[in-house]
């Protein structure tokens, strides 16, 4: 005698799942679904036989047609590469002016700088190029060493501090903790904030400017606006790069943090190099 079960009111045996109560009815599948299924398992094998598809220990079945589309997208990596060599040969054999006088380079060569940036410089100077600290923006008009096209590839080329590129960009300010008195440090500090500020005691800023005349002028200059010859900053636009307020300042006049940029002429292209000079040029700052 059978023990299944069989549903009373569709008299169809049931699989003998059970969930609160209510049983599985055990119905044949639609037979168009299992003509299909049966459809899929045969592709799916003609597939396998016809184009590569197994994985082997050195390689993969190929197939008996051989055919995949890597070989396509190889052909088309190289058809796309030959078209940009054209323009990358112009860019690499013409000056910064010349590639700027020409509409459709400059483009190109803003995209080729625009994408070198995101791979070599955004862990610095940040996605937007907007910096951070101790990072320059690259999108405002304050430039240590110049902001012109030809200015930014010097930088970019040979760096700043870099001590393993023999024309790297060196400025150097001096520990003035170690030549100054704690007052007079404080008191030039007002003064730099005077500049486009207020200082806490506005009886500091006046000695505190002779100090500066004394110590800090001949490098940032009698009216403070720095020199970019020497990569010394402009201390008159409120613009700071390592250290901002007041007391910030006299940590920076006392022991100076100095920042070091690699120099990139010897690990990027020349013509990568140029990109990314157009691109940076390109942000609104350069000059």
């Amino acid at each position: 005698m059978s023990d299944k079960h069989i549903d009373d009111i569709s008299g169809v045996e049931t699989t003998g799942h059970e969930w609160d109560g209510i049983r599985e009815l055990n119905n044949p599948m639609p037979r168009w679904w299992v003509w299909t299924f049966y459809m899929t398992i045969l592709w799916a094998i003609g597939y396998t036989i016809a184009f590569p598809a197994w994985p082997l220990i050195s390689g993969s079945t190929q197939g008996l047609l051989g055919w995949h589309s890597r070989s396509d997208f190889v052909a088309d990596s190289e058809h796309a590469k030959a078209a940009q060599n054209v323009y990358l040969d112009k860019i690499a054999s013409s000056s910064l002016e010349n590639i700027q006088a020409d509409s459709e380079l400059m483009q190109l060569a803003v995209a080729g700088g625009a994408a070198a940036f995101k791979i070599n410089c955004v862990q610095c100077h940040g996605s937007g190029a907007e910096g951070g600290n101790g990072y320059p923006n690259l999108n405002d008009d304050d430039w240590l060493w110049g902001g012109t096209a030809n200015d930014i590839y010097t930088t970019i080329t040979h760096g700043i501090r870099f001590t393993e590129d023999a024309d790297t960009r060196i400025s150097e300010m001096p520990a003035f903790g170690e030549m100054l008195k704690s007052n007079e440090i404080r008191e030039v500090a007002a003064y730099v904030v005077s500049l486009t500020g207020t200082a806490r005691d506005a009886s500091m800023v006046e000695p505190g400017a002779r100090i500066f005349a004394d110590n800090c002028a001949s490098c940032h200059g009698d009216d403070a606006k720095g020199n970019r010859d020497m990569g010394a900053p402009n201390l008159a636009d409120a613009i700071w790069l390592k250290a901002h307020g007041e007391d910030g300042i006299v940590a920076q006049i006392r022991m100076p943090k100095h920042g070091v940029m690699p120099a990139w002429g010897e690990r990027l292209s020349d013509t990568t190099v140029k990109q990314l000079t157009l691109f940076v040029h390109s942000l609104g700052g350069g000059e």
